[in-house]
């Protein structure tokens, strides 16, 4: 694999929404990252991807946009973002900006002249079909956000245009090359004002099934997820290679994409030294515990199936390319909360889940309030969500039969709320996020979890991360970290995760305890140096190793 720039960087993503506002009208903004920025070098941040500050009307939390050349009042100007730029450049830190392209808004003023004219030229810049005879839409697509795919065009008898989110983000027809070359005009109007590259928004949608046709219904709704779509939709390939020759080759642009549902055998064309991509996310545990009647029936997840997940996707790519490592994002619920069961969300456990992704190959890339440990929220009824998705998913549970404490619950812990509530940054008023009225509740545990606690106090989680990306730049070890293989261990043992990254000068080996109850590991060679332990001691005699519950450590 050729080495890369970004290889041994650590990423970030802020939700500038809930980061930091520096107004007091209870809704982060620009400058409250910028005001940030030494917080996110002392945690040792290298590349942050900041989630949309376009100009949106904000069904969907600014992933409807409606104007790509400017920035949103609600987050500043355009100013406000040439400062943050040069800001985080002295600083060493390069900004990602997301690019959602897919969709845009309804209030794009191209959709407002094809909406005008649904039979002119910008018509053609979106999915426009005429419905079935009987009046039904074009095909019994289901909406990510629930619902048809179609909705009407105003003022006509029988056409429709195509949304696979809401209908507010009608999708852009890639199809049409005037389109495609809008976009990229757009990238590369940004990628010279001094970006460091995108993170790039669902972008597997692009290609459409173009036969528009029904598949079997999956709910009894009568309509069929969108996933079943992506299974036939073929040559979204030609389009990636397309943008990449036109935009990030040609500024050495970092660019990582949100990729569901991709043929896994498609791999190297995506990520590998001639991908389209410079790095997928590793979305392989965001699957785990789904089903596809909805949220209502979601499952806990094991943690031998969260190690051997894990394992499996790390296999794929070895020797191909380089995937992001995380637990969380804004589109999740907290990972701590997640994948860690009740008695391990302790300090100890967070520590340990931490260090599984910071110690497995790949780009660490958290998520913000990650390294505090920050947990889901708690919500007493649904008039509390603002998530678009949580809304829908709370419908379909009452209409299986859930009552509304039953559908709340379930929906709540998978909520994306969870993880768009304000940043702890201290146990004053509203957590040190706002001087106002925050857009959606802290958490009520900010008091203990928050950053002023942490900073500086040597067992703290955020500590813990420091030391993970101090270790993960040492020069004695940043060869076996960032390039080392990742070989597995222990796999028959319940409830242990362990591996070894391994270089020709050097063997690193990762042990964690996924339980309450101790454990004993004998090890093949006698460890000649503990790296990293989320506890004070260690309990080693000779080549037998005992770890404590949810004790993770690294040792060469």
């Amino acid at each position: 694999m050729k080495k890369q720039w970004w290889h041994n960087k650590v990423a970030y993503q802020i939700y500038p929404k809930s980061f930091c506002d520096s107004n007091g009208d209870g809704i982060g903004d620009l400058r409250g990252i910028i005001g940030k920025l030494d917080y996110l070098k002392r945690l040792g941040v290298d590349i942050v991807w900041i989630s949309p500050i376009y100009s949106s009307p904000f069904v969907d939390q600014g992933y409807d946009i409606s104007d790509y050349y400017n920035i949103d009042p609600l987050f500043g100007n355009m100013e406000e973002m040439e400062e943050l730029l040069e800001e985080a450049k002295k600083r060493n830190i390069s900004i990602l900006m997301d690019l959602v392209v897919n969709h845009c808004s309804n209030q794009h003023e191209w959709f407002k002249k094809a909406m005008a004219d649904p039979d002119g030229p910008y018509g053609d810049y979106f999915y426009i079909r005429e419905g079935k005879e009987n009046g039904e839409p074009p095909c019994n697509w289901r909406s990510y956000f629930g619902g048809s795919v179609w909705e009407k065009v105003p003022g006509t008898k029988n056409k429709y245009y195509l949304h696979m989110f809401a209908k507010e983000q009608p999708d852009l027809n890639w199809e049409n090359p005037d389109v495609r070359r809008e976009i990229y005009k757009m990238m590369n109007w940004w990628l010279d004002k001094g970006l460091a590259g995108f993170r790039i928004d669902a972008i597997i949608n692009i290609k459409k099934d173009l036969t528009f046709s029904d598949y079997p219904a999956d709910r009894d709704d009568g309509m069929c997820s969108a996933h079943h779509m992506l299974e036939h939709a073929n040559g979204v390939l030609e389009f990636l290679q397309e943008m990449n020759r036109e935009t990030f080759a040609k500024h050495d642009a970092f660019s990582i994409a949100e990729l569901f549902n991709y043929d896994p055998c498609a791999l190297e064309a995506y990520i590998g030294e001639h991908g389209c991509f410079s790095s997928i996310f590793d979305f392989s545990t965001e699957m785990l515990g789904g089903s596809e009647k909805g949220w209502f029936d979601l499952k806990a997840i094991d943690p031998n199936l969260y190690r051997d997940t894990i394992f499996e996707s790390q296999a794929k790519c070895e020797g191909i390319g380089y995937m992001a490592n995380i637990i969380e994002n804004h589109d999740e619920p907290r990972g701590v909360s997640r994948y860690l069961p009740k008695e391990g969300q302790t300090t100890e456990g967070k520590k340990m889940l931490g260090m599984l992704m910071f110690m497995r190959k790949g780009l660490p890339f958290l998520y913000q309030g990650q390294e505090l440990g920050m947990e889901n929220t708690v919500f007493s009824d649904i008039s509390q969500i603002d998530d678009i998705s949580t809304k829908d998913e709370y419908q379909v549970a009452l209409n299986a039969g859930c009552s509304q404490a039953e559908a709340l619950r379930a929906c709540t812990f998978r909520s994306r709320d969870n993880a768009r509530t304000p940043f702890q940054w201290s146990d004053g008023e509203n957590a040190g996020f706002t001087t106002g009225k925050p857009w959606l509740p802290v958490n009520p545990n900010y008091k203990t979890i928050n950053a002023k606690d942490q900073i500086g106090r040597k067992d703290s989680v955020f500590s813990f991360y420091q030391e993970l990306i101090r270790l993960r730049k040492n020069p004695e070890y940043e060869d076996v970290v960032v390039y080392g293989k990742m070989v597995p261990v222990f796999e028959d043992m319940d409830n242990v995760f362990a591996f070894y990254r391994v270089t020709d000068k050097k063997k690193l080996l990762v042990l964690a305890n996924y339980q309450n109850e101790p454990v004993s590991l004998n090890l093949k060679e006698i460890p000649t140096r503990v790296l990293i332990n989320n506890y004070e001691d260690l309990e080693l005699k000779n080549n037998t190793i005992t770890l404590k519950g949810f004790q993770g450590v690294v040792v060469e």
